[in-house]
């Protein structure tokens, strides 16, 4: 089955932009950034902690890099149920890190609160295809393990 989901294009300057959608987990509405660069869908660590205080995070061995600063802890979750429009995300397990500082651009740039980063596990496991034109993104039912 195929799933559309809005997106929001945020134009920077030197004609970039990033990408927004709406999603929702356990009856909150979060805002993520859809970055089809990163390997890892990631949450913010404090902003999990808020609004979901039962949430078991597992410690990863593994330091994560690549958001602009230095190898950083994380934890892991189990990311079972997310929606993306009617798309439910199943299987798959998101990082936890702290995302201050990403956080922080968008709300200097007055783009209201951030909670996380939809990366390239959700993308490739769901076929994303991304119209930037008409703002939507297609996932199709998850490709097979």
């Amino acid at each position: 089955m195929k799933h559309r989901i809005p997106i929001v294009i945020l134009p920077l300057e030197a004609e970039g932009c990033h990408l927004l959608l709406e999603a929702r987990w356990h009856k909150r509405k979060l805002r993520l950034v859809l970055d089809t660069g990163a390997s890892k869908t990631v949450f913010d660590n404090h902003m999990l902690l808020a609004f979901f205080p039962t949430l078991e995070l597992i410690r990863s061995e593994q330091q994560s890099a690549g958001l602009g600063t230095a190898a950083m802890e994380s934890h892991l979750f189990d990311l079972e149920g997310l929606r993306l429009g009617k798309c439910r995300i199943q299987g798959l397990q998101a990082a936890a890190l702290d995302l201050s500082h990403i956080l922080n651009s968008y709300e200097d740039m007055g783009h209201g609160p951030i909670h996380g980063i939809l990366g390239g596990d959700v993308l490739w496991k769901y076929g994303a295809k991304i119209d930037y034109r008409k703002q939507i993104m297609h996932l199709h039912d998850a490709l097979p393990a």
